[in-house]
Order: C-alpha cells, then structure tokens, then sequence
C-alpha cells in the first residue's frame, strides 16, 4: 500500500521551457546552449546540488567560467537575466497530486535542488500543497544516492516500502526500486495516473 509519493520537480511537476534561455542567449549574443553547458557541467552543479555552494554562489561561479569568453560587461546581466525565470507548473501533474492528498496519501517534493527550491515552490503556489519537501542541497546528499532515498521516506514519514518515487531519470526510478521503493519513470501525465491507479492511490 502506497502511503506517500515522492515526485521529483524538474521535467516532472515543473517544466522549463528551452525558449526562454535561448531568448536570453540572443539578447546577449552567446550562442545557443552556452548557459546550459556551463551551468549544469558536473563540476559546478554538483556543489550546488549537495548544499557545498549556496545558489548565489552557483550563478557567480557560472558568471565566471563565462567571463574569459563573453566578458564582464556581458557575464552578469546574462546570468541575472536568465536567473529570472522560476519555469511553469505542469497543470495536469498538480491536478493528479491534488487528487492524490485528497485521497489521503502524503505528496513530498524529492528532488536535487539548490538552495533555491524553497524560493521556487512559493513563486511557483507550490507550498501549500504539499506536505513536505526534501531537497538534496539541504540534505548534502543527491539522487541517486541511495541515502537520499531513505532521509526522503524518513522525511515523508513513511516506511520505504510504502513510498512510490515518480522521477522522470532512469537511474533515479532503478535505485529507488532497488532500496524497496516503488519507482515509476514519468514521461506524460496520462501515464502516471495510470500508475497511480494501478497501485491504488486513487
């Protein structure tokens, strides 16, 4: 029995829409793809993701791994600008969570996030509905690490077995399976009520 779903935000309830960024990339004359190659390379995303680096911190540090190429003049409003965007709410996923709590199972937020998540999920009308929220910079740990898993069911209040962790990445859904969770990889809205309904949740 499926107590409480853990849904990831990105490419699941939030999405970003890759026009915005290469508007902003236009304006400033970087080439297309620049602020998504340099952002989320490993070496400067990770820290972020794990809480090693706040989210101010992250964006200077994009800023200059972009400030020998583009430079100054260029680098922070180019930052700031594409900072701007909090992306949108996939209406039909929140529509299936809302369904979800008022069938009575917990809904909480298990995503890698930076130090910004909780400043997205109110610009967003997200925190009030959910009951709780794990992010991995608070954390210090990310998916797929398998103690994220275990500290999310924790802070969901939840035994592992009965949680069901909806996460649009492979190898986040494959190691939630393997630490006894349910695992379900979303592609489209459709699908997860499906899923939902295949294991009772509503």
């Amino acid at each position: 029995m499926i107590e409480a779903v853990l849904c990831d935000l990105d490419g699941v309830l939030r999405v970003w829409d890759p026009h915005v960024t290469a508007e902003v990339e236009r304006r400033y004359g970087v080439p297309e793809g620049t602020l998504a190659a340099t952002a989320f390379a490993p070496e400067l995303l990770q820290p972020a993701l794990t809480g090693a680096v706040s989210d101010d911190e992250w964006r200077r540090t994009i800023a200059i791994a972009l400030l020998p190429e583009h430079g100054i003049d260029v680098v922070a409003d180019l930052v700031a600008d594409w900072s701007e965007s909090f992306g949108a709410v996939d209406r039909d996923v929140r529509t299936l969570l809302g369904e979800v709590r008022a069938a009575g199972v917990r809904v909480t937020i298990a995503t890698n996030a930076t130090t910004r998540l909780e400043a997205d999920l109110a610009a967003l009308g997200l925190t009030e509905e959910v009951d709780a929220v794990v992010s991995s910079a608070r954390l210090g740990v990310a998916k797929p690490d398998p103690t994220f898993y275990f500290a999310a069911a924790k802070l969901a209040d939840t035994e592992v077995d009965r949680c069901l962790l909806v996460d649009g990445t492979k190898v986040n859904v494959d190691v939630a399976n393997a630490v006894g969770m349910h695992g379900y990889q979303y592609s489209e809205a459709p699908g997860l009520r499906a899923e939902f309904e295949r294991l009772g949740v509503l």
